[in-house]
């Protein structure tokens, strides 16, 4: 009865948000961000599948979307606008066509490596349920896109997206510091309603004898990637939130608890994420400050504040270890252990092995792809190339490729910050999920094309309005 009361909690919030007039499905879907194992459906109705909460309260948000007068109308005019979201929906075809087809005229003439099975072995192409599965969640993800660009279309709901995602931080934050904490107090049976999921969940796993932390996800690695990706988005983004508080206060407190919690995973692409992620700020404030005239003051606010935060930091541990210069001795062990040494572990081979495999299957294919969810890739890269073939991998990554070149010239102050944060939030996790990622791109990923693809639709408008071209009436009714 105690695992039932979640999920009763769960489908009333979604509920409410489904009826509600307020952006509460905007909430819960950064909210439930960390809750990668809890099924938020009975496994036992499900015949043992697990659904967990962030892609059902996407689809809520799709259907709410769409589901108005204007609705279908939007979303054709977005899928076969060359400049909006026409190379998604192309991709999106094509991976469709790939999943439902190749795994039938390959069957047993390609080797792949199952989703599952044995893990370190190869197996016969065949069509399987995991085919269906991975392409629902891909096809949940390409369509958020089109509901985001929808739905962020308005200020408001704009900074009601930035607001929740300020939520999701703390939220995958304190799921972190209570699962640390259930080491030392009797918390489990807190966190044990929440770790429903029917796939392995490995919570007790240790690193040079601290318990690598999870939070509410199935392993340290995914739960390090959703604290990394949310540290990036909320770093970038921040400058774009008008409430002074939110800002300038809780913005940094929850970017500290992230990185601690990013820290305590002890992940290593987590690891190496994180170092991007300080690597890409840095570019960012270089930029910042080298920029000169007014149109861009704006990017210079909060330099000097910045460079004070980082000063102190730097003066504190330089003191640190001038007082106790073996205190960052366990520090430079577990890089060691989990970056360095990563190469000459059994689960480095094995995902290299993964990779392999999976580029051999578009060889033998002659690029067309064995289908989405067919074979393990450990790579976000050759996931998309194995899955939806070299035609599905080119529009996917010329659709990123023009998020990212969005064009800034005459917009407004918030979609020259919101444009900017995109570009330079993407880079850390995006590079990370070029070493663990698979073809499903994600929420995070999927609200980023959603914001910049929006903000092209306003900006538009608004030179629609000074210069008089006219923009589709079925993008208006959503302004």
């Amino acid at each position: 009865m105690i695992n039932l009361l979640p999920i009763a909690a769960f489908w009333s919030l979604a509920f409410w948000g489904l009826v509600s007039r307020k952006p509460v499905l905007i909430y819960l879907f950064f909210a439930t961000l960390p809750f990668g194992a809890f099924a938020a459906v009975p496994t036992f109705l499900t015949g043992g599948l697990t659904f967990i909460p962030t892609p059902l309260v996407t689809l809520l948000i799709i259907l709410r979307t769409f589901c108005k007068p204007q609705g279908p109308a939007a979303m054709l005019t977005l899928a076969l606008m060359p400049q909006k979201l026409k190379l998604l929906f192309l991709f999106w075809l094509v991976a469709a066509v790939t999943t439902f087809f190749m795994p039938r005229l390959f069957e047993n003439a390609v080797m792949i490596v199952p989703i599952r099975g044995i893990l370190s072995d190869t197996a016969p192409l065949r069509p399987t349920l995991q085919n269906l599965s991975q392409f629902a969640y891909l096809t949940i993800a390409v369509f958020s896109v089109f509901a985001f660009a929808v739905v962020l279309q308005s200020a408001v709901m704009r900074q009601h997206a930035l607001k929740a995602l300020c939520l999701g931080g703390a939220m995958t934050a304190a799921t972190g510091l209570v699962d640390h904490a259930s080491r030392y107090l009797p918390l489990d049976p807190l966190l044990a309603p929440f770790r429903t999921a029917t796939y392995a969940l490995v919570t007790d796993v240790e690193v040079l004898g601290a318990r690598r932390i999870v939070g509410l996800m199935p392993e340290a690695s995914a739960y390090g990637g959703i604290c990394l990706a949310l540290m990036a988005t909320l770093y970038f983004y921040r400058r774009a939130i008008f409430d002074d508080a939110l800002r300038t206060v809780w913005v940094p407190v929850i970017l500290s608890l992230l990185a601690l919690c990013a820290w305590l995973s002890t992940s290593s692409g987590t690891y190496v994420g994180v170092a991007l992620l300080g690597g890409v700020a840095g570019l960012e404030w270089l930029l910042r400050a080298n920029t000169d005239g007014q149109r861009f003051a704006i990017y210079r606010r909060g330099l000097g504040g910045e460079l004070c935060v980082l000063l102190t930091l730097i003066v504190g541990v330089s003191l640190l270890l001038i007082i106790r210069p073996e205190i960052l001795n366990p520090v430079f062990e577990l890089v060691d252990r989990m970056v360095l040494q990563k190469t000459a572990s059994n689960s480095f081979a094995e995902r290299g092995m993964w990779r392999a495999v999976a580029w051999d299957s578009i060889l033998a294919t002659h690029g067309f792809g064995v289908g989405i969810g067919s074979t393990r890739a450990s790579s976000s890269f050759v996931a998309i190339l194995s899955g939806a073939g070299l035609i599905g991998g080119a529009l996917y990554y010329g659709f990123v490729l023009q998020s990212l070149l969005r064009p800034t010239a005459g917009a407004s102050i918030e979609s020259q910050l919101l444009i900017s944060g995109f570009r330079f939030s993407f880079v850390p996790s995006f590079v990370v999920t070029l070493m663990v990622g698979d073809a499903d791109f994600g929420g995070m990923t999927a609200f980023g094309f959603g914001l910049v693809t929006a903000l092209s639709i306003t900006d538009a408008r608004r030179r629609e309005n000074l210069h008089g071209s006219p923009l589709p009436h079925s993008l208006h009714a959503y302004g």
